[in-house]
């Protein structure tokens, strides 16, 4: 149990259980913006933590990142996209109201889950970790990711953000674009792209976000906006 006494005024409201890639950096950065106080299970994939019972029975896939919701009868949330979603509509924050501005961002959402996520993800693990180097995966999927980082890069001519306003849309695709390099991408003429990359990565929350979790030991007392506490 992660000992909340560290901050005594504070209510932990949800549990994160996660690790340091992209899916778990979406959740720690929407958290950290919307400023909910939350208590941080970093789950060890080395060790297949995420395929033990006590895991599968929040989220039957075995995989990170799931959230227990502790202001709503320990309601479950898994699937990071379900995740960000659920907390925007928790907090009505970074997911507009008004019908057609919020198919827009729901739509870059989708884009990010069904395309760049796993593209980029399978550019990682054959550039990365496969123990066979196949040039034939390696091409197709680094190809396929790049296609995907110029259809944000054009979507972002002459605007900020992916859509009217800065959303969980943006969070969703930036933890991903941003490690693009990792994948093995080059983005040299992506301008409007590296320019997004750069601006989210300057917002104080994505600062804080990206670096969680950081402990050695699993579990981490977030108070939204402070310096991490290590149980």
């Amino acid at each position: 149990m992660v000992c909340s006494r560290l901050f005594p005024e504070q209510i932990i409201v949800i549990d994160l259980y996660t690790a340091a890639t992209p899916n778990g950096r979406k959740i720690s950065i929407m958290l950290e913006e919307v400023g909910l106080d939350y208590a941080v299970h970093e789950i060890s994939l080395g060790k297949q933590e995420q395929k033990r019972p006590a895991f599968l029975a929040m989220n039957p896939n075995g995989r990170i990142p799931v959230i227990v919701d502790r202001d709503n009868d320990e309601f479950v949330v898994f699937e990071s996209g379900a995740i960000l979603v659920y907390l925007a509509e928790k907090t009505g924050k970074l997911f507009p109201r008004e019908e057609k501005a919020r198919s827009r961002v729901m739509q870059w959402l989708m884009f990010q889950m069904g395309n760049l996520g796993p593209m980029m993800g399978q550019a990682n693990v054959f550039f990365r970790y496969f123990p066979e180097k196949i040039p034939a995966a390696i091409d197709r999927y680094q190809h396929e990711g790049l296609r995907l980082l110029t259809v944000l890069d054009t979507q972002l001519a002459g605007r900020d953000y992916l859509c009217e306003q800065y959303s969980i849309a943006d969070i969703a695709n930036w933890c991903w674009a941003i490690g693009h390099q990792w994948s093995g991408i080059d983005i040299s003429g992506l301008g409007n792209l590296q320019a997004w990359l750069d601006r989210l990565a300057k917002r104080p929350a994505v600062e804080r976000g990206r670096n969680i979790p950081q402990s050695k030991s699993g579990n981490e007392t977030r108070k939204a906006g402070e310096k991490i506490i290590i149980r």
